[in-house]
């Protein structure tokens, strides 16, 4: 689950990691209010979206007086932001973030991640702040310092202050760097987050060090361990039909192509995708209905492919294991007849009462195409696409 900018901020402040003083809103005349109680005269108001990239937007504003916050608000508030992460569609800004002003000198990168080749995390850093990290380690990877977690001991003391020499940082300023990246991790560790991103890691010319933007990600199966965190869910940032789909515990994402896909198991989804790629056709979405399908979340996850004006074919593929390849085929029997079918649908069926499966298939006139083997399922999908 992604949250604000403002949300992860006031997440990493309860560990006790220094961040701007500021205000959210979605008002103008508020926005005004919050930026009278900040110190310094220069404020920043930004606007929150789930993405990154928006200053390059036009969603980061800096302001020298009170008019110039009112106008930078008015124009933030209600723009559709557009970004190299929202995609051409953009993002609607419905909060901003008032933000005191501060006295930067370096702008420096700190990040926290799960590495999946060895199941702990990484801290990442970078004298390469304010850049994407990812080009940061397409054009000069050597840039990136890294330094990995022993989940049994956590993040050391000695290893912030290697980070934070190998930034390039003297005197006090280390200290404060090292007590800041011990609070990250702590605050990383104990919320259950799957990334941390401060970017940029400001650090002023009075040697302060403080998160001048903040990014975290939680993993979805630990929030019912954090409901204050669970309440952060900003509903209006996600997609309506991965709204949907998260009430029947399915895991789906919306994506570009024509070809509907129903699979349970994440891997399989993975390859089914592939070889539909394979096969010359482009998946619409990925969609897995999990190992333990009942009937009901097969009709959900039918109604969700469905509701995709883009898709010109289905392909569901089932492997057996847990779940029974003839519940799977009565769930998409009745999901066809409830949806009026309107599209071809390709079914592989395999494992478990897969035979029973295809002969409910076969028998309940609806036209669904029955295929043995995921090859010439992905052919046969991929030919109908073609065709219609």
């Amino acid at each position: 689950m992604k949250v604000h900018e403002f949300q992860a901020k006031q997440v990493l402040a309860r560990f006790g990691v220094p961040v701007p003083k500021s205000g959210v809103t979605d008002s103008v005349d508020e926005a005004v209010e919050i930026a009278k109680g900040l110190d310094g005269s220069v404020s920043v108001v930004k606007a929150q979206i789930h993405a990154g990239g928006r200053g390059k937007g036009g969603g980061v504003k800096l302001a020298r007086s009170l008019d110039e916050v009112r106008q930078h608000a008015q124009a933030i508030l209600g723009m559709t932001l557009v970004t190299h992460q929202t995609g051409p569609e953009g993002k609607l800004v419905n909060r901003i973030l008032i933000e005191e002003g501060q006295n930067i000198d370096q702008e420096l990168y700190f990040g926290i991640v799960v590495d999946r080749a060895t199941s702990s995390p990484i801290v990442m850093a970078s004298r390469e702040g304010g850049m994407e990290i990812e080009e940061v380690a397409a054009e000069n990877p050597d840039a990136i310092l890294k330094e990995q977690v022993d989940l049994a001991v956590g993040l050391t003391a000695f290893q912030a202050r290697r980070l934070a020499f190998g930034l390039g940082l003297e005197g006090k300023t280390v200290n404060r760097a090292v007590k800041l990246m011990l609070a990250c991790y702590r605050a990383f560790e104990e919320t259950d987050a799957a990334m941390l991103e401060i970017n940029p890691l400001m650090v002023s010319k009075e040697g302060d060090v403080l998160a001048l933007d903040a990014k975290m990600d939680f993993d979805d199966n630990a929030l019912f361990r954090h409901r204050d965190i669970a309440e952060m869910r900003d509903l209006t940032e996600e997609d309506e039909k991965e709204i949907e789909a998260s009430k029947f515990d399915l895991n789906y994402i919306t994506l570009s192509g024509t070809v509907g896909c129903m699979v349970n198991g994440a891997g399989l989804a993975m390859a089914t995708m592939d070889i539909i790629k394979h096969a010359g056709a482009e998946p619409a979405n990925f969609l897995d209905v999990g190992g333990g399908a009942t009937q009901e979340r097969v009709e959900a996850a039918f109604k969700l492919i469905l509701s995709d004006e883009n898709v010109k074919a289905v392909l569901i593929n089932i492997f057996g294991g847990i779940v029974r390849c003839d519940m799977i085929a009565r769930g998409v029997i009745e999901a066809a007849k409830n949806l009026h079918l309107q599209v071809p649908v390709v079914v592989r069926l395999e494992g478990t009462n897969a035979d029973e499966g295809l002969n409910l298939l076969e028998e309940s006139g609806l036209g669904l195409i029955p295929a043995k083997g995921l090859a010439a399922a992905a052919k046969k999908v991929a030919e109908v696409v073609k065709g219609a």
